[in-house]
């Protein structure tokens, strides 16, 4: 017993000073406040992780769209911030490849990471969620994801980034939509060669994004306060009528349920 909380702890302390030494510097939409995990954070992330990985093994699945809870979003009745694509490596464990927003700026990159980093993310609840796509789905996101960024998943990436992005529009583009724009180019390799052809796929196959009701003080305080928020990409029409459509990880989930492209999804806390 002493044995194992000694190494437990070491791992703790070695974790911990690699987040100092190398501390996280993009985020999902949200600015890089200077805070040091404490000990019970990084052990509930780690946790988070361990249990998350032994569930998706547990499933059979190589490839499933993953969520975390990192912001409370529940004033807009969505449970969930911010998803990526996680596949299981020949080596044996799960990464995520994802997209984040870099300290709260207008830009923003994509990243591999293993689940222990994807759940360290300072997250407002420590639970996850995820849906398993369809064997073809997953078979075609497998392929885009075993070739070099720039010919597979950074294909269609615009580093340009606005948190609310309008859903059909090419000039932002936030986490969740590079998923599904991914997605689509995944399933589509041939036809799509750009973000508009991505979205045109998505209109098709059903996709709807989440509208926000998003009053003009709002979205005013939001530009003028953050980098990371723009609305200048939607149409006039709905952004005078208060309508922000954008894309949320709860209108992905939606979606491959409905669509027929994935499994309802499975959620899993602490």
């Amino acid at each position: 017993m002493r044995v194992a909380l000694r190494t437990a702890l070491l791992v703790a302390a070695v974790v911990l000073a690699g987040l100092f030494l190398f501390p996280t510097e993009s985020h999902a939409g949200r600015s890089c406040e200077p805070a040091r995990p404490t000990a019970q954070q990084v052990q509930q992330g780690l946790t988070l992780a361990e249990r998350t990985a032994q569930a998706l093994d547990a499933s059979g699945a190589r490839v499933v769209l993953l969520a975390r809870a990192g912001q409370d979003l529940g004033k807009y009745g969505l449970r969930w911030s911010h998803v990526g694509i996680a596949y299981k490596t020949d080596a044996g464990p799960w990464r995520v490849a994802h997209k984040l927003n870099q300290c709260g700026t207008a830009v923003s990159g994509l990243y591999r990471q293993g689940l222990g980093e994807f759940f360290l993310d300072d997250p407002w609840r420590y639970e996850a969620a995820w849906s398993v796509p369809t064997p073809a789905v997953q078979a075609q996101l497998s392929a885009l994801l075993g070739v070099a960024p720039v010919d597979g998943i950074g294909r269609l990436h615009t580093p340009a980034y606005s948190l609310v992005s309008y859903a059909w529009a090419d000039k932002y583009q936030q986490s969740n939509q590079w998923v599904i724009e991914t997605l689509a180019l995944a399933m589509a390799p041939s036809t799509i060669a750009d973000r508009g052809q991505a979205q045109a796929w998505l209109r098709l196959k059903g996709y709807t994004p989440t509208t926000l009701k998003l009053g003009p003080l709002t979205r005013l305080g939001g530009r003028m306060s953050k980098a990371n928020v723009a609305f200048d990409d939607h149409p006039n029409d709905k952004r005078l009528s208060d309508r922000i459509e954008t894309v949320t990880a709860d209108s992905v989930f939606a979606w491959l349920q409905r669509s027929g492209l994935g499994a309802a999804p499975v959620t899993l806390g602490l």
